[in-house]
C-alpha cells in the first residue's frame, strides 16, 4: 500500500496543530507502509516540495495553483490523504484525474471560522467552496474528535454520515514529557509561578479574552504568552495593545513572539503551574495534549473536541463559552485565581494528564487505525469499479 499525504505544513515550516498532526501521523505510518509526502514550499529530504510561484495571488488562488501541480504528480499512489482546505483540492483533483480514493482529515471547518475573511478577503469564499466541494466528494473523512464529527455533519449535511470516522488526535509522549531547565527560564527572564498560553494569534484561540481576563488575576501570578504569526494586522495590533497594557503595571507578563524550538517549549510547559486554552473554536486542541504530556494542569474552554481531551476534575477544568465575552472572561479569571491557589490540585491534575496522554493518545495506535481505514477505502473503491 502506497499513500500520498498532502499538506501545506511540513518541517521546518509548521505553525499549527494540523502540521504537527500530519508530521507525526506520517512518521508513525512510515514504520509499516509506504508514504509519499507532497508539501507546500521547498524540496525536503523526506517530502516532495512545491515552491510558491504565484506570491502575488490571493492566498487561496496561490494554494490552488500549488494543488494543481501536486495533483498532477500523485499518479503513483493508491490513495491520497489531504490535510486542511489548502491541500483538499489537490486530493480532490488527484482523485478525479487518477481514479484513486481521497481521504480528508478534518482539522477545522471554514463555515465555523468566519474571522478567516479578515485574513483571506474574497479568498475566504474560495476556501469555503474548496472545502465544501472536497468534503462532499471525499471517499472518507477522518474527524479528530467526536465534536469535530458533529461539526462536519452540521456544516455539510450532504455528506454521507457513514463516510465520517472519528480517529482522535495524538501526542508524542517521548518528545513531550516533564523537562526542567532553570537556565532557560533565567535567560528568558521568567521567574516565579506562572501560567502559560501557547498558540497562534488568531481569533479562534481566544487570546484576547485571556488577556482581558488577566486584569482580574492575582498580580503575583505570572503569565507567559508564547504567541506569534498573527492572522492579519488588526488582530495582531489588538493583542499587542492588550499585552502592553498588562505589562505597564505587571513585571511578570512575558511575551515570546518567535516560535520556540520544541525542547524550549517543553521546558516552559513543564515549568508552568497551569496551561490555559481559551479557544472559542477548537476541533481537538493538540496543544492541550502537549501540556498534559508535560504533566501540567489544564484550564480550557468547553468547545469542540476539548472535553474529549481534558477530563474535567481529573486532568484539569473547563469553562463554558457561549459567545458572551464578559461572562467568559470573568469565569476565566475566577478559575485561574482558584486553581493557582491550590498547588496540590494542580499537581494532581498534571500527573493524571500525563497518564491519560500515554494511555489514550498514542500515535502508533492512531496510525494503525488510519491504515486500517485506508485499506477499507481502497478495497471499496476497487469493488465499485469492477
Amino acid at each position: 500500500m502506497k499513500i500520498g499525504i498532502v499538506t501545506k505544513e511540513w518541517p521546518p515550516h509548521i505553525y499549527g496543530g494540523a502540521g504537527v498532526h500530519a508530521q507525526l501521523l506520517t512518521d508513525s505510518l512510515r514504520k509499516f507502509i509506504d508514504v509519499e509526502v507532497h508539501c507546500f514550499g521547498e524540496e525536503r529530504i523526506d517530502a516532495i516540495g512545491y515552491p510558491a510561484s504565484n506570491s502575488q495571488f490571493n492566498p487561496a488562488l496561490a494554494a490552488f495553483a500549488t494543488d494543481i501541480e501536486i495533483a498532477q504528480n500523485l499518479g503513483s499512489v493508491e490513495l491520497v490523504h489531504s490535510h486542511t482546505w489548502y491541500a483538499n483540492m489537490a486530493g480532490h483533483w488527484a482523485s478525479l484525474l487518477h481514479g484513486i480514493p481521497h481521504v480528508i482529515t478534518a482539522h477545522s471547518l471554514e463555515p465555523d471560522r468566519p474571522w478567516k475573511a479578515e485574513q483571506l478577503g474574497g479568498g475566504y469564499r474560495l476556501s469555503s467552496w474548496a472545502e465544501k466541494t472536497a468534503y462532499e466528494s471525499a471517499d472518507a473523512i477522518i474527524a479528530v474528535s467526536n465534536g469535530m464529527k458533529r461539526d462536519v455533519l452540521n456544516a455539510y449535511p450532504d455528506v454521507d454520515p457513514t463516510k465520517v470516522h472519528t480517529i482522535l488526535n495524538g501526542v508524542d509522549t517521548q518528545k513531550y514529557l516533564p523537562t526542567f531547565d532553570p537556565e532557560l527560564l533565567a535567560r528568558l527572564g521568567i521567574n516565579g509561578r506562572y501560567a502559560i498560553f501557547v498558540g497562534r494569534i488568531t481569533r479562534q484561540k481566544g487570546l484576547g479574552h485571556l488577556l482581558r481576563a488577566w486584569q482580574k488575576v492575582n498580580p503575583d501570578i505570572g503569565l507567559v504568552i508564547a504567541a506569534g504569526s498573527p492572522d492579519e494586522p488588526a488582530i495582531g495590533a489588538e493583542i499587542a495593545q492588550l499585552i502592553k497594557e498588562l505589562q505597564s503595571d505587571r513585571a511578570n507578563v512575558w511575551w515570546l513572539e518567535k516560535m520556540l524550538p520544541q525542547p524550549e517549549l517543553r521546558v516552559l510547559l513543564s515549568s508552568a503551574d497551569l496551561f490555559i486554552c481559551p479557544s472559542v473554536y477548537e476541533p481537538l486542541g493538540i496543544v492541550n495534549l502537549e501540556a498534559m504530556a508535560c504533566e501540567t494542569a489544564v484550564l480550557a474552554s468547553r468547545v469542540g473536541g476539548i472535553p474529549e481531551v481534558v477530563h474535567e476534575g481529573v486532568t484539569g477544568e473547563l469553562v463554558d463559552y457561549t459567545g458572551d465575552a464578559p461572562s467568559f472572561e470573568g469565569e476565566l479569571s475566577s478559575r485561574i485565581n482558584n486553581m493557582m491557589a491550590d498547588p496540590e490540585k494542580l499537581e494532581r491534575y498534571g500527573k493524571a494528564g500525563r497518564a491519560r496522554a500515554i494511555k489514550d493518545f498514542a500515535w502508533q495506535t492512531i496510525a494503525e487505525e488510519t491504515a486500517h481505514l485506508y485499506a477499507q477505502v481502497i478495497a471499496s473503491k476497487k469493488a465499485t469499479h469492477r
